[in-house]
C-alpha cells in the first residue's frame, strides 16, 4: 500500500459536522425575542435547555444585568485601548475582587483561548517540556503548539494515565529544568475529574513537575468562594501549579483568570504575555457583570447556590441510576454523557429529544471518537426536577428506538465505551440474507470468488493463496497475518456482497509526516513495538484495488451493508483490533453517508494508477496514442537510457539473485517513511519465486547482468491484469540510469507482450506514472478508532521534527 496523502484535520472536521448540521443537530440558531435560561427555542419549539454551561444561571441574575447596563451608560460599549497602556475604571476593582477570591495575584484574560496563547509561551522556557493529557481542551493543545518553533518538545498522554505520564517524566527528568502536565480540572464532555491529589503526590517524587490546569467547567459550582474544583481539591495553590478559571460560562459574565502564586512567573507573565498584551480588553459591561458576580462569590450566597445545583444533580443521578441508559461516567459534576456509539444513533436520539421538548448537546468528533458519539446534558439550576425526570424518561423511552431505527443495538453500544451491559438481547438474525465467514481462502469456491473479486491487484484467488503462506509461520509478530473472506448472499444464494479482511500489526505512525516517523523509529531502537496496534483492514498491506464487490441494484443491498459492519465491529471486539481500516473507496463513494453514521473518518489516500491496454499489441503503437507531450518525456528522460541498461524476465531467480531483490525492496521500504510499515517476511520472496503467477522484471547496466540497479516485482491476475506489486532499487545509481522510469517503460512492455488487457500500477509515484499514459483515479480510506489518542499525537507532534 503506498503512502497516503497526510490527513487534513479541518476538512475532516468539516465533513464531520456538515454531516452533523444536515442531520439538525448542530449549527443551530435560537430563536425568540428574550432568553430565561430553562428553555430555549430551536425550530420554532420551546426546548427544556439541558445543553448550558451556565451551571449555575448567574447569567439571569438581575444584578449582573443592572451592573452591565449601567456600565455600558457610563462607559460606552468599550474601552477601546489596549489593557498595557491604560485599564478601564472598573478592571482595578474587579481585579481586587477576584484576588481577594483566590488569595492570591491574577491575570484577567479576555477569554481563556487567549490566556492560553498568552500565558503558556511565557511560562513554558525553551528548557522545559510540555506533556498534553489527550483530552486536555483544545485551547490548551493550540496554545502548546506554539513552543515547536522554540523547540520545545510536546509529549501526550493516554488520558488520566498515570503510569504513562511517569513514564514520560522519567525520560525527561535529566535533560529538562520543568516537566509541564496540562491537563483540564473538569473535562468538558464527560464531566469526569483530573486526579489533583495523585498528581500532586507524583511531583513530591519528580521536584521539576509543574501543573497547568484548565478548570473553566470546575468554576463557581464547586469550591471556597467558587474558585472551582483544582483549588477545592489542592486547597492552598502551590507554587508549581499554574490555574485557568474563567469569568464567563457558570461565572455568568466574560473574561477568564489565571491564578499564580510563584512572584517571579507572576510577574514574567503579567509584565508581557502575547495576546495579553495586545489584545482588547474587555468591555466596560462583561466588567461590572464580573463584578456583580464576584461579589456573590465572595458571599455565603455561593454556597447556597451550590448546594441547589448539588441538589439537582443528585436528583439526576437519582434518575439515571434507575436506568439502563449508558451513562459514560458517573460523578458529582453537572455534566453528563450518555452515549450512542454510532454518530447517525447520535443525530436520530438528539432529533427525538427535542421533538419531545428537550435540548441536549451532541458529542461528536474531535471533541470524541466518532464512534463514541454521543449527547452531553449538563445539569443547571435552571432546570427544576419535573423537567429532569420528564428528560430522563423521554431518554429512556427513545434510546432503544434510536438503536432500532439506526439499526443497532445496546450491546455496540456499551462495547463502545467499554461498559458492562447487564442485560443480552437476542441477535437480530435476518431471514433475507446468509452470512458465510472463512478463515482460509482454501474453503472459498474458487470460481466464484474470481468471477466477482478476481481481475485486479494481488487478491485473485490464487494470489491470496500466495499471500496467506507468506504471512503465516512466521517467527515475528508483526509477519503473521490472519485472513477473513465475507460473503454474504440472499435468499436464493447470490452473492450480494463479499470482501476480505486482515488482521495485522501495523505501526501508529503509518499515516504520519515522514519527519514524525523518523522520531518514532528513534524510539523503535529500544522498543520495536512502540506504538503500535494490531488493525482489521479492508484488503491488506500488500494489496490495493476494490477490495469489495457489492451489488448496490440489489434490493436488499443496504442491509447487506449493515450486516458487513455490524459484523466488522464484531470482528474487531473479538480479534483485539485498535482500528478498523476500509480502503480504496473512490470520491463519490455511495458508502460515504453510510461509514459516517457508522463513525468512520474518511481521509484521502494517494491517486491510484491504471494503464488500459486494449487493443494495443506494440509498445510502438503504444507510445503513438500517447499524448504530444508524454511523447517528450519518454524521447528526453527514457530512450536516452536505454543504451545503458539490459532488461531481463526472470521467473525463478538464483540464490543471489533472491537476496539482492531482497536487499533493493529493503532500500525502498526503508526510505518510505511516509507509509511506515514493517517490512515483509523473509520467505515472501521465495514463496514469490517458487510461484508461477509471479515473475521479476530485472533491470543491470548493459554487459554487467550481476549487477542489479534495479527490480519490479509482477503478479499476472488471471491474464486479465498485470499487477508490479511493488520495487527495488539501488539508490546511489538510481539516477545515473533513469532506473525507476526504466522499470514503469519495461513493465508496460511486458504487459504487452504478454496480452493483458490492463496494468494496476497501484498507487506510489502517480505523476511519473501519468507521463508514461496512466490513468489517475482519486481513492479515499475511512478510519474508524476507539479512540482519538494516536490521531491527537501525531498532531501535537507535526513540525516538532
Amino acid at each position: 500500500m503506498a503512502k497516503i496523502k497526510h490527513h487534513n484535520f479541518l476538512n475532516t472536521v468539516h465533513e464531520v459536522f456538515t454531516d452533523a448540521k444536515q442531520a439538525g443537530v448542530l449549527h443551530l440558531y435560537a430563536g425568540g425575542k428574550s432568553f430565561s435560561g430553562r428553555t430555549i427555542k430551536v425550530n420554532g419549539m420551546d426546548l427544556f435547555h439541558f445543553g448550558t454551561t451556565g451551571y449555575l444561571g448567574l447569567e439571569q441574575d438581575t444584578r449582573l444585568k443592572i451592573a452591565a447596563i449601567e456600565a455600558i451608560k457610563k462607559y460606552g460599549t468599550q474601552f477601546p485601548l489596549s489593557k498595557s497602556y491604560i485599564s478601564n475604571p472598573l478592571y482595578e476593582e474587579l481585579e481586587n475582587y477576584i484576588r481577594i477570591m483566590y488569595g492570591h495575584p491574577i491575570v484577567i484574560t479576555k477569554n481563556s483561548t487567549l490566556g492560553h496563547l498568552g500565558v503558556i509561551p511565557s511560562a513554558v522556557d525553551d528548557n522545559d517540556v510540555i506533556i498534553l493529557d489527550h483530552q486536555v481542551h483544545w485551547s490548551v493543545q493550540n496554545a502548546a503548539k506554539m513552543l515547536k518553533t522554540r523547540s520545545v518538545p510536546i509529549e501526550m498522554i493516554r488520558h488520566n494515565n498515570l503510569d504513562m505520564l511517569e513514564d514520560k517524566i522519567k525520560k525527561y527528568q535529566h535533560s529538562k529544568r520543568h516537566i509541564w502536565y496540562m491537563a483540564d480540572g473538569i473535562y468538558s464532555m464527560y464531566g469526569d475529574y483530573a486526579p489533583v491529589k495523585e498528581l500532586m503526590t507524583l511531583s513530591q517524587k519528580y521536584p521539576q513537575l509543574h501543573f497547568y490546569f484548565d478548570d473553566v467547567h470546575g468554576m463557581s459550582w464547586t469550591g471556597k468562594n467558587g474558585t472551582g474544583y483544582v483549588l477545592d481539591q489542592l486547597k492552598e495553590l502551590p507554587e508549581n501549579v499554574l490555574l485557568f478559571g474563567t469569568l464567563s460560562k457558570t461565572f455568568g459574565a466574560s473574561g477568564a483568570v489565571l491564578a499564580c502564586s510563584n512572584p517571579k512567573l507572576y510577574d514574567k507573565i503579567k509584565t508581557f504575555g502575547g495576546p495579553l498584551t495586545f489584545s482588547a480588553q474587555l468591555e466596560p459591561a462583561s466588567v461590572a457583570a464580573a463584578i456583580a458576580s464576584a461579589q456573590i462569590h465572595l458571599s455565603p450566597e455561593i454556597y447556597k447556590l451550590q448546594r441547589e445545583l448539588r441538589e439537582r444533580i443528585a436528583y439526576f443521578n437519582a434518575c439515571l441510576s434507575a436506568t439502563e441508559l449508558p451513562l459514560i461516567d458517573q460523578n458529582e459534576s453537572p455534566v453528563f454523557y450518555i452515549g450512542t456509539g454510532m454518530p447517525k444513533t447520535g443525530y436520530n436520539f438528539v432529533n427525538r429529544l427535542m421533538d419531545k421538548g428537550y435540548y441536549v448537546n451532541l458529542g461528536i468528533f474531535p471533541a470524541v471518537p466518532v464512534k463514541n458519539t454521543g449527547v452531553r446534558i449538563t445539569i443547571s439550576r435552571h432546570n427544576e426536577k419535573a423537567e429532569i425526570k420528564g428528560l430522563v424518561e423521554a431518554m429512556e423511552h427513545h434510546f432503544p428506538l434510536a438503536l432500532e431505527d439506526t439499526q443497532t443495538n445496546p450491546e455496540r453500544v456499551f462495547h463502545a465505551f467499554k461498559l458492562e451491559h447487564k442485560t443480552q438481547n437476542e441477535p437480530q438474525v435476518s431471514t433475507e440474507l446468509t452470512i458465510e465467514i472463512f478463515d482460509t481462502i482454501h474453503q472459498v469456491d474458487k470460481i466464484m470468488w474470481n468471477k466477482y473479486m478476481g481481475g485486479e491487484g494481488v487478491y485473485d484467488w490464487e494470489g491470496l493463496k500466495f499471500l496467506e503462506a507468506a504471512f503465516q509461520g512466521n517467527a515475528q509478530k508483526e509477519h503473521n497475518w490472519s485472513f477473513r473472506y465475507v460473503i454474504i448472499k440472499d435468499s436464493k444464494g447470490i452473492p450480494v456482497l463479499i470482501t476480505f479482511v486482515t488482521l495485522s500489526l501495523w505501526k501508529d505512525d503509518m499515516l504520519a509526516q515522514a519527519e514524525i516517523s523518523a522520531a518514532m523509529e528513534r524510539e523503535r531502537k529500544e522498543n520495536p513495538y512502540h506504538l503500535t496496534s494490531m488493525v482489521l483492514s479492508l484488503g491488506c498491506l500488500f494489496t490495493e484495488g476494490d477490495h469489495l464487490y457489492w451489488d448496490k441494484s440489489h434490493k436488499i443491498s443496504d442491509t447487506a451493508r449493515e450486516d458487513l459492519l455490524e459484523l466488522l465491529e464484531k470482528m474487531e471486539h473479538q480479534l483485539g483490533a485498535k482500528m478498523t481500516v476500509l480502503r480504496d473507496f473512490e470520491a463519490e463513494s455511495s458508502w460515504n453517508q453510510a461509514l459516517y453514521g457508522h463513525g468512520f473518518l474518511r481521509v484521502q489516500m494517494p491517486d491510484s494508477c491504471t494503464v488500459d491496454l486494449t487493443g494495443i499489441d506494440t509498445m510502438e503503437n503504444y507510445m503513438e496514442q500517447l499524448s504530444s507531450r508524454n511523447r517528450r518525456h519518454y524521447r528526453k528522460d527514457i530512450q536516452p537510457f536505454f543504451e545503458l541498461v539490459q532488461s531481463e524476465i526472470i521467473s525463478k531467480a538464483d540464490v543471489f539473485q533472491i537476496q539482492e531483490f531482497k536487499r533493493l525492496f529493503g532500500e525502498v521500504q526503508q526510505r518510505n517513511l511516509g507509509l511506515n510499515t514493517f517490512s515483509f517476511p523473509d520467505q515472501l520472496f521465495e514463496h514469490m519465486n517458487d510461484n508461477e503467477h509471479w515473475e521479476f522484471i530485472v533491470l543491470a547496466p548493459k554487459g554487467k547482468p550481476k549487477t542489479i540497479l534495479g527490480v519490479m516485482f509482477c503478479y499476472t491476475n488471471q491474464n486479465a491484469a498485470y499487477v508490479p506489486a511493488f520495487v527495488g532499487m539501488d539508490y546511489v545509481l538510481l539516477e545515473t540510469f533513469s532506473t525507476y522510469r526504466q522499470l514503469l517503460y519495461w513493465t508496460i512492455e511486458r504487459a504487452i507482450e504478454l496480452d493483458i488487457p490492463k496494468i494496476d500500477f497501484g498507487m506510489t509515484a502517480s505523476f511519473e506514472k501519468r507521463k508514461l499514459g496512466a490513468m489517475v483515479h482519486e481513492k479515499y480510506a475511512y478510519l474508524q478508532t476507539s479512540d482519538n489518542f494516536i490521531l491527537e499525537m501525531i498532531g501535537v507532534m507535526e513540525g516538532q521534527h
